[in-house]
């Protein structure tokens, strides 16, 4: 039978309904929601409205005189909530479109994925917490967020669903941008998704994983859409499933900006089919005979002044070629060459190859069975050597592995100018900052769910609350907000705004000068 007990967390004391169960084993357990919290003022119960609606007055244990039950509306009579975060967030998803789609796409849940989005963003804590949160902040009318609420959530949210949010999503982000596309892998300890699967982990962990794939516009710096795959599927694989969905989502008019990882001759061929109609600019490895190629054609007289290019602080040699690729379709070459970057790979070298000669000569014999060593030297027995060997340096070695440092390849099929190029190239960092806001500070390091459906709603969530962060970041760098504020600390900054409800009147804290100013970077207003 369940009971309503009482316990304090901080400041609050929160009413938890408590039953008694026996597991599979036959040990005796108990599972507990909470259903209400203590009126600190007056000693009262107050009751959420959806606990009442399902027990009902009579079924709650104690009778009128005894505990007030407030209705939603009688909450509102006597409380203090914190607006500032929420305000702000919830003017960014209405300024950049997002609330608009995303009720379009979803609308019985709407509220509820941007919620939970939100409270990702403010405070990056496990989902567990989501509740106090709401608790305690002014959010969305009817929303409530319990542990159980969110795995329904979770599980509630279709494939439909997510597939007609990326569509109308990319649809009005994608006007002329490029989208730089990179993949992530995230780690799970469950052993229940299909999904996660043992394989190549970039974070170099002994965990199952599932595979991310971003699309995000670099002007904007905006995710415009997510995939997500097997973690056993290496960058090469993804690209064509990530066209097909892209595709099958009619994005028109795309131009993608990859890394090394995409490249293929088979990737490569399938974008410059006449039929794909997609604009790409992708880096090439120095495996691909292609790209040694290119530098070997070019490392003679790139290195001039008519060929010198400055982008900030870094001075690079560019040159551009026009190139068949295959006996269909030719190709935009662009080569560079960072003679510091050159310089100093050669220099770090050679210290290395230097010490090892050293460290070999005072004991070959060690020497002669390690893999770095042998690598370098060539270390061979000799009668005429005191210590009984010959130590000479590998220098074809040495050549072989300088011989690309400080280039880049890059090809494309419609950017013809090497300072563009590699401008574009350089701008995909956005992706990347991307993923590193999604693991790191919207708790999804580690998935803590147990149903690949659960897994892919709770990346989308995920998903929507880093199209936030991405957009708050623009501005704070547009503004130079990073000079006095971490993300994390304008969060916190504008949580101290409180809104007083007192009966039917709304009070709101007034606002200083810092957060006009925090107000003012996002276009935000002042009045609520």
């Amino acid at each position: 039978m369940a009971s309503i007990i009482k316990c304090k967390v901080r400041n609050q004391t929160y009413l938890y309904e408590s039953e008694s169960y026996r597991d599979d084993s036959g040990k005796v357990k108990n599972r507990r929601r909470i259903v209400g919290k203590v009126d600190p003022a007056t000693g009262q119960h107050v009751f959420k409205p959806e606990y009442i609606e399902e027990k009902g007055l009579g079924a709650l244990g104690e009778s009128a005189q005894e505990a007030r039950i407030y209705t939603a509306n009688d909450v509102k009579q006597s409380v203090v909530k914190e607006y500032g975060a929420f305000h702000l967030l919830g003017g960014i998803v209405e300024q950049i479109g997002l609330s608009s789609v995303l009720s379009k796409a979803m609308p019985n849940s709407w509220k509820s994925v941007l919620s939970l989005a939100f409270y990702m963003v403010a405070s990056g804590e496990p989902a567990l917490y989501c509740e106090d949160w709401l608790y305690k902040t002014e959010s969305y009318e009817g929303v409530a967020l319990s542990s159980q609420r969110i795995s329904e959530l979770l599980t509630g949210i279709t494939a439909d669903e997510r597939m007609n949010f990326f569509e109308y999503w990319g649809k009005q982000r994608m006007e002329s941008e490029y989208l730089a596309l990179d993949i992530t892998s995230i780690s799970t300890y469950s052993e229940l998704m299909n999904e996660a699967e043992w394989g190549y982990n970039r974070d170099k962990e002994k965990l199952p994983q599932v595979n991310v794939c971003l699309l995000v516009g670099e002007k904007s710096q905006l995710p415009i859409i997510q995939t997500v795959y097997s973690g056993s599927l290496k960058d090469v694989s993804t690209l064509k499933s990530t066209l097909q969905v892209a595709d099958s989502l009619s994005f028109t008019n795309m131009a993608l900006v990859m890394d090394k990882g995409f490249a293929s001759t088979k990737n490569i061929n399938a974008m410059l089919d006449k039929e794909a109609a997609l604009r790409f600019l992708i880096a090439l490895p120095f495996s691909m005979g292609f790209a040694k190629r290119q530098i070997i054609g070019e490392e003679r007289n790139i290195d001039c002044v008519d060929n010198t290019i400055a982008i900030g602080n870094d001075v690079l040699r560019g040159i551009m070629k026009q190139r068949a690729w295959n006996p269909e379709n030719s190709v935009f070459v662009h080569v560079y060459f960072n003679p510091d970057n050159a310089l100093n790979a050669r220099n770090k070298l050679y210290a290395k190859v230097k010490k090892l000669v050293k460290r070999t000569n005072q004991n070959p014999e060690k020497y002669q069975s390690d893999e770095l060593a042998t690598k370098y030297l060539s270390i061979r027995k000799s009668g005429k050597n005191e210590m009984g060997y010959t130590v000479n340096i590998k220098h074809d070695v040495l050549s072989d592995e300088l011989a690309t440092t400080g280039f880049l390849v890059l090809i494309s099929n419609h950017v013809d100018c090497p300072e563009k190029a590699i401008q574009i190239y350089r701008s995909k960092d956005v992706v990347e900052k991307g993923f590193q806001r999604m693991k790191n500070c919207l708790d999804l390091a580690r998935l803590r769910v147990h149903s690949d459906e659960a897994m892919q709603n709770k990346i989308f969530v995920g998903f929507i609350a880093l199209i936030i962060t991405a957009h708050i970041h623009k501005v704070m760098t547009d503004h130079q907000l990073y000079d006095t504020y971490t993300m994390k600390k304008l969060i916190k900054t504008l949580e101290r705004l409180k809104i007083h409800h007192i009966k039917s009147d709304r009070i709101a804290s007034p606002l200083t000068k810092e957060h006009k100013t925090i107000f003012d970077a996002f276009h935000i207003k002042h009045d609520l």
